[in-house]
């Protein structure tokens, strides 16, 4: 389980500084358009991401 856990985050780490070193000027657009959200909408984002993450692993662990 820990195993899993160090797999996962160490991949989302490769992606994120995978963006920051690529394309630093788009984050900082995306951040700007975050921002602009309302705190609802921001969350409904979130718990999309959550869901889209959630199936992801459920799809490639069956």
């Amino acid at each position: 389980m820990i195993r899993a856990l160090l797999l996962g985050v160490g991949l989302v780490a490769i992606v994120e500084g995978l963006v920051l070193a690529i394309a630093p000027g788009r984050v900082e657009q995306a951040l700007a358009a975050l921002a602009q959200l309302t705190p609802e909408h921001r969350r409904l984002f979130g718990l999309l991401a959550i869901t889209a993450g959630i199936l992801l692993v459920s799809v490639t662990r069956a």
